[in-house]
């Protein structure tokens, strides 16, 4: 099993995916440019777990959220 994500990281993710939903892919490290390109955030983990958050669930196929 995996460790469970904290609320702030998902809600930050959802909202990402509902704005911009073209551009995230299912690269790691794409989705980690782009979450520092459209969002201020200044701490690398905290970017770091979105962005993996987010490519989990393009993997996963629920993108659509």
């Amino acid at each position: 099993m995996g460790t469970v994500k904290p609320a702030y990281i998902k809600v930050i993710a959802n909202e990402l995916l509902k704005r911009y939903p073209e551009l995230f892919t299912n690269n790691f490290d794409q989705n980690k440019k782009i979450v520092a390109a459209v969002t201020n955030i200044q701490s690398k983990t905290v970017r770091n777990r979105v962005a993996g958050y987010i490519t989990r669930k393009i993997n996963r196929g629920f993108a659509n959220v």
